[in-house]
């Protein structure tokens, strides 16, 4: 393990107790249930689950895995035999009121004994409803982040996440996307640099959900709008099983199954042939559902 990995399990480590503390002060009264767990290859982790009157499921988790790369993972990176090192934090939130979006983001660092280094992650946003002024908003603290470290990152990394959150399937984009990145690297002197950056990017993350749970989680809603909701998080089930590389990666390196599958929400559902009104709010979210939206003009 090198000198900067062990920085960057702390940092991942303080990030899920920072955000986790956070979520617990603006759902009061509810607090997160721990499951500490060991990899029997190496590593393990801290899975924390939580469910309270504004979150009816989410999941905060931080792991750092190590030992000997699995054949798979390894020809799929075109790596001989190796051991390897994957560390991060992953959340996924998943709000009673559905006028609250989904919020998933993942920031996660990954090395071999080979000498390969890089970076992965990106925070993303799933509306049951798209709220055009919400997308906005959300857009232009990714692009804050992202232009504090290079001009290019936030166009680079928002086509990425519309790519990437694509259920190819169904033809539409998980949600308004956000940011994505993988296998972010660059010469030994930039590693901690790279590193600024995706501090930056775990540290948006609760000041954009705040103001989002702020927004939204008093507006009134009906049966409908909750029979809304659990199709939108059926499309996000499927997407998650699916196309998701962490899924895979997760299960391929034989990773805590709970701890994966803790992104599926508690409820969904799924109906056959589902048609929505002309003009309604559920067919202006489905217009909205495209790769290349500029967001920030909301």
């Amino acid at each position: 393990m090198s000198p900067a990995s062990t920085e960057i399990i702390s940092f991942f480590k303080s990030l899920q107790d920072d955000i986790c503390q956070q979520i617990e002060a603006i759902d009061q009264g509810h607090s997160f249930r721990e499951d500490k767990w060991e990899r029997e290859g190496g590593g393990g982790g801290r899975t924390r689950i939580f469910k309270g009157g504004i979150i009816e499921k989410g999941g905060v988790n931080f792991s750092a895995v190590s030992g000997a790369m699995p054949a798979k993972i390894a020809a799929s990176l075109d790596l001989p035999e190796n051991e390897f090192l994957a560390t991060g934090v992953s959340i996924v939130l998943h709000p009673h009121n559905p006028f609250v979006p989904i919020i998933h983001m993942n920031v996660r660092y990954f090395e071999t004994s080979v000498g390969k280094w890089w970076f992965g992650g990106g925070i993303d946003l799933t509306p049951h409803y798209v709220i055009d002024r919400d997308a906005q908003f959300f857009h232009s603290m990714l692009n804050s982040a992202c232009d504090r470290h290079h001009s290019n990152f936030y166009p680079k990394f928002k086509t990425w996440a519309d790519d990437y959150f694509f259920v190819k399937h169904r033809d539409e984009t998980r949600g308004i996307g956000g940011i994505f990145f993988d296998q972010l690297k660059g010469e030994e002197s930039e590693r901690m640099d790279l590193f600024a950056f995706v501090k930056d990017v775990g540290n948006q993350f609760m000041p954009i959900y705040q103001e989002l749970i702020s927004r939204n989680k008093d507006t009134s809603f009906t049966e409908d709008h909750q029979r809304w909701q659990r199709l939108r998080r059926g499309r996000y089930v499927e997407f998650n099983l699916v196309w998701d590389r962490g899924t895979k990666f997760g299960l391929d390196t034989n990773g805590r199954t709970e701890s994966i599958l803790m992104s599926l929400p508690p409820l969904a559902s799924w109906e056959y042939d589902v048609q929505v009104e002309k003009g309604s709010e559920e067919e202006r979210t489905l217009s909205s559902l495209k790769k290349g939206v500029d967001w920030l003009k909301a």
